[in-house]
């Protein structure tokens, strides 16, 4: 990033990236916690979003990322590409995407004829609706899996709304991710569509009725230039034409 000319020097850099398609963004299911692996254009998307950093010269020290595979991957597949493998990666749940609850598995479209396309609207939009809950007895309460054993069981959500998100996200950025920022460290953000649409919200003080059209695209960088702050001067998506795009929303 320093490299970069577009990038002032007073200013802390901070790139967020969504994931690649995963095989459930493909086939339009509720995905959440569930730990599935990248589309074959996901692992595409991760290599051409190396290509725009590495073609727009910039560069970080180190990763942030959730603990499921299809972030994992594609943070792999960027560092591969980059040249990066030996940079740290700290993995965290509280970069995982929101948890979708019973929905989890099931085809959107389906589930919109179901129970209506108003109220399932809502549970994927609203800044503050949560859709219907797991029970703990469900086997895809995150409680049985390995990877959360050290998090307390309180803390592991049966669902999530989007507010709920951001209130588990925020601790790790106030307690990790900031500090880092702050340090002179420049950071990359690999974590989920949801997740990530918690933290701009944050970022960039969105109400939550420009939430719900707040649009985050697989595999583009998104570039912040942070405050000493942390609140954004600028940002702005790379774009595969070379030409820096506006921060989408749609």
């Amino acid at each position: 990033m320093c490299n970069n000319e577009n990038m002032r020097r007073d200013l802390y850099p901070l790139i967020l990236l969504r994931h690649g398609e995963s095989v459930w963004n493909k086939a339009n299911r509720f995905t959440g916690w569930t730990d599935v692996d990248l589309a074959e254009k996901g692992i595409e998307e991760g290599h051409n979003a190396a290509l725009m950093l590495l073609r727009d010269k910039y560069d970080f020290d180190i990763v942030f990322t959730s603990v499921l595979k299809r972030c994992i991957r594609t943070v792999w597949i960027i560092l591969e590409q980059m040249d990066r493998m030996w940079l740290p990666i700290e993995k965290s749940w509280r970069l995982n995407e929101r948890h979708y609850g019973a929905l989890q598995g099931l085809n959107k479209t389906e589930t919109a004829h179901e129970y209506g396309e108003d109220l399932v609207s809502q549970w994927r939009h609203s800044y503050t609706v949560r859709p219907p809950a797991l029970d703990r007895s469900d086997s895809r309460f995150p409680g049985y899996d390995p990877r959360y054993r050290d998090v307390d069981t309180k803390e592991l959500p049966l669902t999530e709304s989007l507010k709920d998100a951001l209130d588990r996200l925020l601790p790790y950025w106030f307690g990790t991710i900031a500090p880092t920022i702050r340090s002179g460290k420049r950071v990359l953000v690999v974590a989920h569509g949801n997740s990530l649409r918690a933290l701009v919200k944050y970022l960039n003080n969105l109400s939550d009725q420009k939430l719900v059209d707040l649009h985050i695209p697989t595999g583009i960088p998104q570039v912040f230039q942070l405050d000493h702050e942390l609140k954004p001067v600028d940002h702005h998506y790379l774009s595969p034409e070379g030409d820096n795009a506006s921060a989408t929303q749609d």
